[in-house]
């Protein structure tokens, strides 16, 4: 199995097997924590080989630097069907998300797993907007 995109976006949709892409990030930045962020989608582009046809389940834990979970776990079953007379198959993977909350600044991460074995990490900073202080808001 080969993972040829995992991102994080704004908006993803899959029309016909073409992945379509909208606003990938790797940073949120906020003033005040907690943040929340409205909606956004993980997406994963998994090419699979002959010999990976079967039952699958892939994992998604979202996590802070400490390995704090910033959302419950997802998990997915799934099944692999290799095409008649091809030796590959693709699949297209968009977990949309809403009301995403961050309780603390730093370094976070998007773990993806398949049959129980860590396959990629999408990196994610929450970093914090400088503030106006009392005393420059006055000049």
């Amino acid at each position: 199995m080969d993972i040829q995109v995992a991102v994080l976006c704004d908006a993803a949709t899959d029309y016909k097997g073409k992945l379509n892409l909208l606003g990938t990030f790797n940073s949120v930045h906020t003033r005040d924590l907690p943040a929340n962020y409205p909606q956004c989608s993980i997406v994963l582009r998994v090419v699979f080989k002959l010999v990976e046809e079967g039952s699958h389940k892939l994992r998604i834990n979202f996590v802070d630097e400490d390995g704090k979970f910033v959302m419950p776990s997802i998990e997915l079953p799934f099944e692999v069907k290799v095409p008649e007379n091809d030796s590959f198959a693709y699949r297209n993977f968009i977990l949309n998300i809403q009301r995403l909350k961050f309780e603390k600044f730093g370094q976070h991460a998007v773990d993806i797993a398949i049959d129980g074995r860590q396959e990629a990490s999408i990196p994610l900073e929450v970093k914090q907007i400088p503030g106006q202080d009392k005393d420059d808001a006055a000049s």
